[in-house]
């Protein structure tokens, strides 16, 4: 095939186009010019530089003929907090945008596309009693972004010419070339400062950049349109994570499990800071805690998603201890 991939030099789409071209696939990224790509990206991807978010729809369509296949591996996730409210920042670039860009490849005649969406919405509908989407305008924006570029398949007249698949990520761990990853200012420094590590008790799934890369590439080679699929190498404790990036941060801190009731208290307090700033984020702090943070979050089958799309599994542990490395070039300790 010859994919495009919009996003094709970030984090995601840098590990999804290494797998297009492992797989022998021709590849091409349409990406912002905000990288020095010089002596480590693959020069046998064709670099195009273009905003999607500001492109019109004859701009869009122009610059994706040509190609059969498109990975979508821009957008915010839930660890961006945006001015309020939330749920109209992450509409307008999760859903009314790519919904404009994913219209404008049927029309341009790509054949298969591939959206990277969040777990969240797949638990949304497999935990329907915790009404996630009703609490969490990200939630709820992800829930109708996979709906309305699936739909984005069929053309005005019924007839549906272009395969739309979904991707629902979990917890991703890895590291690129001239990137610091978004966990340190969203997640380390804000756990990681004080003398004890407090945080609730539940799990989720985790996986690596190189597999999502990989899973991304075998969506396009492997999906059924309109599918959703779920995926991850390893489900895990949080505590898993956390002592993993104490290792890769050379710390050794107690770490305290805090039921929902505290994590809910601390997490309100997070909420008020943000409200004060003009600031909402995507997933509501006290539900978040009690019915998020909590609990289990974790991907059942596994096994039978990694092998239909084939992708890799495993090395978690080791993903986690590099992006914290990443985070702090000269050691967690001598940060400023």
């Amino acid at each position: 095939m010859k994919i495009i991939i919009i996003g094709g030099t970030g984090f995601l789409g840098y590990y999804a186009a290494l797998a297009a071209l492992e797989r022998g696939h021709q590849v091409a990224s349409l990406s912002i010019d905000d990288i020095d790509l010089t002596g480590w990206y693959p020069a046998e991807i064709e670099v195009r530089f273009g905003n999607v978010f500001t492109m019109t729809p004859d701009e869009m369509r122009r610059a994706l003929t040509g190609y059969d296949a498109l990975i979508y591996s821009v957008g915010p996730d839930d660890r961006v907090t945006p001015p309020a409210p939330a749920y109209d920042f992450f509409y307008d670039k999760l859903v009314r945008k790519p919904t404009a860009l994913f219209n404008a490849a049927r029309e341009a005649g790509i054949q298969r596309s591939v959206v990277l969406n969040s777990y969240f919405a797949s638990f949304d509908k497999l935990r329907p009693e915790l009404k996630l989407a009703e609490k969490h305008p990200y939630i709820k924006v992800r829930v109708e972004q996979a709906k309305a570029l699936i739909a984005c398949g069929t053309s005005p007249n019924g007839e549906q010419t272009m395969d739309v698949m979904v991707l629902q990520l979990p917890y991703i761990f890895g590291t690129m070339p001239h990137r610091v990853p978004i966990w340190k200012g969203v997640f380390i420094e804000r756990f990681f400062r004080y003398p004890v590590i407090f945080f609730p008790g539940g799990g989720t799934a985790m996986i690596t950049a190189e597999h999502v890369g990989e899973a991304a590439v075998g969506a396009l080679e492997h999906g059924t349109h309109g599918e959703r699929y779920p995926i991850g190498d390893e489900n895990h404790p949080f505590r898993f994570m956390l002592e993993h990036m104490q290792i890769g941060l050379g710390l050794k801190k107690p770490i305290w499990t805090v039921g929902s009731r505290i994590a809910t208290w601390g997490a309100s307090a997070i909420a008020r800071a943000n409200r004060r700033k003009g600031l909402e984020s995507g997933l509501n702090m006290k539900h978040l805690m009690q019915d998020i943070m909590s609990r289990n979050f974790y991907i059942e089958n596994v096994d039978a998603i990694s092998s239909l799309l084939n992708y890799g599994r495993g090395g978690v542990a080791e993903a986690i201890r590099e992006t914290v490395r990443a985070c702090y070039p000269e050691g967690f300790k001598n940060r400023a």
